[in-house]
């Protein structure tokens, strides 16, 4: 029988170097690590002085990503780099497709499944909303703005009921046709400047929440 090397499709690759020359945080440091696709990848990209002004936040978003690839990478992007808090931005991808097929309730699972690994492993949780999108470029066939909505209420019913924080993104970034609003996206999906600009108050706020709960 001759195996042959596959896919790292969770690509597991592409933090390993980084999570390898981190050092663990010293004890009184508050790190938060943030687990998401483009819109947190971008992050670094497009609104840098976010993470340059609070060092002890880490990206680890990876563009394109659905909720089942996040979860494959949870311990070694999240867990093995010892955050006091992670917050999970999760499921756009998924409601595109872009691993095929998926459900909104197997979506939610794949996100609950990471809170619950954060929880089991001491680590806070925040737990953000679907950003609106009102088409997808590379998936042109999907309708995703119901869906979206579909999938925000079982987050924040989730959370709600697990005494979780929920980060709400979406409220103030749809416009009135649940698509997000132009001068706060460079598309239909993705955030610019201005849009990081409205999401960083809401995170932080969300984390100090985090940090301050039982």
């Amino acid at each position: 029988m001759v195996l042959t090397p596959t896919e790292d499709w969770a690509n597991l690759n592409r933090y390993s170097k980084a999570n390898a020359q981190l050092k663990l945080p010293s004890k009184n440091e508050a790190r938060v690590v943030f687990i998401g696709n483009s819109i947190t990848d971008n992050w670094t990209r497009d609104h840098r002085q976010f993470f340059e002004e609070n060092p002890t936040y880490i990206n680890r978003g990876i563009s394109g990503q659905t909720s089942a690839q996040m979860l494959l990478r949870f311990r070694p992007d999240v867990i093995e780099l010892k955050p006091k808090v992670v917050v999970i931005s999760a499921g756009t991808n998924d409601i595109a497709g872009n691993r095929g097929a998926i459900g909104i309730n197997r979506i939610a699972g794949n996100i609950f499944s990471m809170v619950e690994l954060a929880e089991a492993n001491d680590i806070k949780v925040v737990l953000a909303s679907v950003l609106p999108a009102s088409s997808y470029s590379w998936s042109p066939s999907v309708e995703p703005a119901d869906k979206i909505i579909e999938l925000n209420k079982l987050i924040k019913a989730y959370a709600k009921k697990n005494k979780v924080v929920y980060l709400d993104y979406y409220t103030s970034m749809v416009n009135g046709d649940k698509g997000l609003k132009k001068e706060l996206g460079r598309d239909t999906v993705h955030p610019n400047a201005a849009g990081y600009d409205v999401m960083e108050p809401l995170v932080k706020a969300a984390i100090m929440k985090a940090l301050k709960s039982n």
